[in-house]
């Protein structure tokens, strides 16, 4: 199970940082990600991060965002820094098996003004 958390509301230049708390499986072995979905907008892959710590970042948050994970707390994250307004979108976390995405958390929202 993936339960994500730290969206909201934020002006255009703020930070957040969403969290990703996984359970029911083996998360320091796990492959994980981050996408997003805006409103009429296919959905986006955002950010990897594999079990040993190698990172992905899209073009289009590569310096602003940052994947990171915390396999003591089976936590994934990712911090948001200098917000767009084309920022806002649903965010998911994910899980890979076999580099396909075999789970999704319900998501959390992130409007940027």
């Amino acid at each position: 199970q993936l339960v994500e958390s730290g969206g909201g509301s934020v002006q255009a230049g703020g930070s957040l940082r969403l969290s990703c708390t996984a359970s029911g499986f083996t998360f320091d072995d796990s492959d994980m990600g981050w996408y997003r979905q805006a409103p009429g907008n296919e959905c986006e892959l955002v950010s990897t991060i594999s079990s040993d710590g190698r990172t992905y970042y899209a073009d289009s948050v590569k310096g602003r965002f940052t994947i990171s994970r915390d396999n003591a707390k089976n936590t994934l994250y990712l911090q948001l820094n200098s917000l767009k307004t084309e920022d806002t979108a649903m965010y998911y976390c994910a899980k890979y098996v076999d580099r396909l995405v075999d789970d999704w958390g319900q998501g959390t929202q992130v409007t940027v003004s």
